[in-house]
């Protein structure tokens, strides 16, 4: 069998839901604390999970909530979350040489799903020879589900919460990516790269508006790693 060959089956997709459950937990939190700002802005419940549903972006939707007012500022909201978006660029590219052999409804539909957690779950499971491209598709299902149902929980039970941070539920965002992070360091080569990363995205936060500091962040980071190499 070829062992660069990408397969698709149930059994990866189950793969990945389940070591997404920790994730989909912690997305649950973030949901109901996104829910409850949403209805705080004006969204009605059902308003905030169909946001949820065809955004799928936690960074994205918190930012525009603090954009969220009355005119509407259309233009602005999209620019903002194309460019705290444009990370995917990035992600969709490194997956490209596996799931450029599926088939276009399963490689496309598994992407629509991708967040951050479950592309560098799918990516460690690529780094360790395991080619079965449905694991991508079962985390973000997982994912999707707890992250669009507890918006709508949020968004109908959320008056109830005044204050989330009194509870710590806006420190779940950052703890699943610190422990991302963790899952993903493979040594000291991988020192320059984060640094390089984490410097330029501080930098860029301090100097320029808006979230451009994400994106060059990750490029520099990037950069930095083909230039370890």
């Amino acid at each position: 069998m070829d062992k660069t060959a990408i397969t698709f089956t149930r059994r990866g997709a189950l793969e990945g839901a389940k070591r997404c459950v920790p994730i989909g937990i912690s997305g649950f939190a973030i949901g109901l604390v996104f829910g409850t700002l949403a209805g705080q802005a004006g969204l009605g419940a059902w308003e905030g999970a169909l946001m949820s549903a065809l955004v799928f972006s936690g960074a994205a939707q918190f930012v525009v909530l603090g954009l969220w007012a009355s005119p509407l500022p259309v233009a602005t909201i999209v620019l903002t979350t194309l460019v705290v978006g444009l990370r995917h660029l990035l992600m969709g590219m490194a997956l490209g040489p596996a799931f450029s052999k599926l088939p276009r409804l399963k490689a496309y539909g598994s992407v629509y799903l991708m967040a951050d957690e479950n592309w560098a779950l799918t990516m460690g499971e690529l780094a360790k020879g395991r080619r079965d491209a449905a694991f991508l598709l079962g985390g973000g299902l997982l994912m999707f589900v707890a992250w669009t149902g507890s918006t709508l929980i949020g968004g109908l039970f959320g008056s109830a919460v005044e204050d989330p941070a009194r509870w710590g539920l806006d420190f779940a965002f950052t703890a699943v990516f610190l422990a991302l992070i963790c899952g993903m360091w493979k040594g000291k080569s991988d020192l320059l790269p984060w640094t390089v990363a984490a410097a330029v995205a501080v930098a860029a936060h301090h100097w320029l508006p808006g979230q451009w500091y994400i994106l060059l962040g990750g490029l520099a980071g990037s950069l930095a790693g083909v230039v370890r190499r």
